[in-house]
């Protein structure tokens, strides 16, 4: 089958002095009939290539499914006079939410059937849901395109009739107010930016609604929630840095919105409320690893707030839970999560206990005040995710639930996991990594490693378990997971080390950590792959470029690789709040820094490593004619018989596609490619 090749356009894109040329730039025509046909070309090329691994695709993707359980359901959970249950049927693709009136014992009302409201999608996600405080109706979201674009349909709980309220081109999220009367929402703008809030009255048209604020700034995006009190309903406009948060009485929803305190650059807060005060985890006066304080309701600005945890550099604060008479923090420190537990009464603190080298621990759903009771959740790359039910008073935990593995003889001793620190090039940092692999698999430069990595907007990928990466491990791989910069594993700084003008910084974690595994010998360049996703795509596309013969194979899946062209249109998704993650290339230096680590940009007549490159026609965060052009210029420059492969999901967005099981078969793709990389080579 001949390789697709696609046409060349030449267009000229000039700015600060710079002039770049841009052979595939049509590609982002969504209705070019050229574009489809490209599109599936690749899809075509992809199959034909990967037609050897079918049978090795159906038989991880059968290893894969059989792992977890067809009729699995949730913890109960107990709230405003129900207990509510999210369970799946065998069969099914969707989940099924439930509630039970008083007791478990009462008889199941089945809320919403989300495979039923599935039918006759390619693709669906419900996005959320959400009774009435009178428990009568019930709010909820779909999207059957993709791209994050849901329609608000509300429904009668007690008929499972749907009222004719329908509102479209909204975020999904739905909030009632005290009185049953209303919920708030908000709309997106044509850039898919959150941007307008509105309140709708049930039973009247949507046309009617009306708007109760509008983000005139393009660089933040708005949230609407209630706080765990119920009592009040929460605006908040938030850019990379900065935060403002306004707020109303949830039982007077045609009041006056208060602002809580005003925006300010570098001003970053999240509040709840108990009891007489808001309690606020903020930056504020330089406390750049974050502090908790509280503050009257009646005197909500900064000049009240007063510290209740203070700021401590070596410790990150990352959330908190309040109860009547506990205050629960999650805390990181030296990049592993902790649960610090505090006695409002007394001051007294202890923290609970973890014995895994590398793991993730946090603060479950806990909707009550007046309890002593903290659900909570633990996993770690050998400990499938735990649920946990703690009593703060007495320092006793119960077990609630544990993560199946079924479909085989798993046991967490088959496995084990490490934590290492490679130095980076500089000389003085050091970088955590998280590693797993099957305790028969011997570490030797023959091994094949996988590492994975993401790197930016501060998100910290932690060590958790995967029912589907066992068909890697059990097959001979170490799966590492790099904490390189850009994210804050070690703290706030980590992350400002690796975003603007320091952004290179996450790259180079990324390759000193590949050259300190080949160093230990736990692989070698042959055996030695990386993956991202997204952002994670930039970073490992960006790799390649600096170090196009260290990786043996890179799996990119959505990757943001066109970063300037990108950052450059304000009319794209998210590009003009980005720019204090990126920076903004309409300034000189910016520009040229971005241009200088751009995957696209950069592509070069050299050898690459083996590709697997993925995208979803719809996806709305990263436009799938990134990948497409990016896939392009790599097949016209390239020096070398290396597999390149580019899939795209024509009927998914960013999330890949829907369902419980449809995905296991993306991820049955790629480790079949792995796998056939890893043959060739062996």
């Amino acid at each position: 089958m001949n390789i697709p090749q696609a046409k060349k356009i030449e267009k000229i894109l000039e700015i600060h002095g710079d002039r770049r040329v841009d052979p595939y730039f049509w590609m982002n025509e969504r209705d070019n009939p050229e574009v489809t046909a490209y599109l599936q070309a690749e899809n075509e090329y992809a199959g034909f290539v990967m037609k050897d691994t079918e049978e090795l695709q159906e038989e991880l993707y059968r290893e894969m499914k059989a792992r977890y359980r067809k009729d699995d359901e949730s913890i109960p959970y107990f709230f405003n006079g129900y207990w509510y249950i999210v369970r799946y049927e065998k069969g099914k693709e969707y989940p099924i939410f439930c509630r039970k009136h008083l007791t478990l014992e009462s008889p199941e009302e089945i809320m919403l059937d989300a495979n039923e409201l599935a039918e006759g999608h390619d693709y669906f996600d419900l996005g959320s849901a959400a009774a009435s405080p009178d428990n009568r109706l019930g709010a909820y979201s779909t999207d059957t395109v993709g791209r994050r674009i849901y329609t608000i349909q509300i429904k009668d709980l007690n008929t499972g009739k749907l009222l004719p309220d329908t509102i479209e081109n909204c975020t999904g999220k739905a909030v009632w107010s005290a009185d049953n009367q209303y919920i708030f929402y908000i709309r997106k703008d044509e850039n898919l930016r959150a941007y307008k809030v509105f309140r709708h009255r049930i039973g009247s048209s949507p046309e009617n609604d009306e708007e109760v604020y509008h983000e005139q700034d393009e660089a933040y995006d708005v949230t609407v929630y209630k706080t765990k009190s119920l009592e009040y309903i929460f605006i908040g406009s938030s850019s990379t840095l900065s935060d403002e948060h306004r707020f109303i009485s949830s039982s007077d929803p045609l009041g006056s919105w208060q602002i809580l305190q005003s925006r300010t650059e570098d001003l970053e807060y999240s509040v709840e409320h108990f009891g007489d005060d808001f309690y606020i985890i903020t930056n504020a006066d330089d406390a750049f690893n974050f502090k908790l304080v509280k503050t009257p309701v009646t005197k909500p600005d900064i000049s009240h707030w007063r510290d209740i945890v203070p700021h401590r550099e070596d410790v990150l604060l990352e959330g908190f839970e309040i109860f009547r008479h506990f205050i629960v923090l999650e805390e990181r420190k030296e990049g592993l999560l902790r649960l610090k537990v505090t006695d409002s009464r007394n001051g007294e603190s202890h923290y609970l206990k973890f014995s895994d080298p590398t793991y993730t621990a946090f603060i479950s759903l806990n909707l009550e005040f007046v309890t002593t009771k903290l659900r909570y959740g633990y996993t770690s790359l050998t400990q499938p995710t735990t649920a946990y039910e703690y009593d703060m008073e007495e320092r006793t935990t119960t077990l609630l639930k544990q993560q199946e593995v079924m479909g085989g003889n798993f046991s967490p001793e088959n496995y084990i996991s490490e934590r290492l620190w490679a130095k980076s090039r500089d000389g003085e940092t050091m970088i955590p990594v998280s590693l797993v692999y099957h305790k028969d698999t011997a570490k030797s430069p023959d091994t094949p490693l996988l590492m994975y990595g993401y790197g930016s907007y501060g998100h910290t990928v932690d060590a958790g378990f995967s029912n589907v990466r066992l068909s890697l491990l059990d097959r001979g791989f170490i799966y590492a997971i790099a904490h390189i910069r850009g994210g804050e594993y070690l703290g706030r700084e980590w992350y400002e080390e690796g975003r603007m003008l320091k952004k290179k910084n996450t790259f180079y974690d990324f390759i000193d950590v590949a050259k300190h595994l080949i160093s230990i010998k736990y692989t070698s360049s042959r055996h030695l792959y990386a993956m991202g996703g997204s952002a994670g795509g930039l970073l490992v596309g960006a790799v390649i470029n600096f170090e196009p013969e260290l990786f043996n194979g890179v799996i990119a899946q959505v990757p943001f690789v066109d970063v300037v062209t990108t950052m450059l249109d304000e009319t794209i998704p998210l590009t003009t709040g980005e720019y204090d993650e990126w920076g903004n290339p309409n300034e000189s230096e910016y520009y040229h820094y971005m241009k200088s680590y751009s995957p696209y940009d950069n592509v070069e007549a050299r050898n690459y490593p083996n590709l697997l490159i993925t995208t979803g026609l719809h996806d709305s965060q990263v436009q799938y004619w990134e990948p497409a052009k990016w896939t392009a210029k790599l097949r016209e420059l390239k020096t070398d018989s290396n597999l390149l492969l580019f899939k795209t999901d024509m009927s998914s967005g960013h999330g890949g596609a829907s369902g419980r099981f449809e995905s296991l078969k993306e991820d049955a793709l790629e480790f079949a490619f792995l796998l056939k990389l890893e043959k060739r080579t062996s």
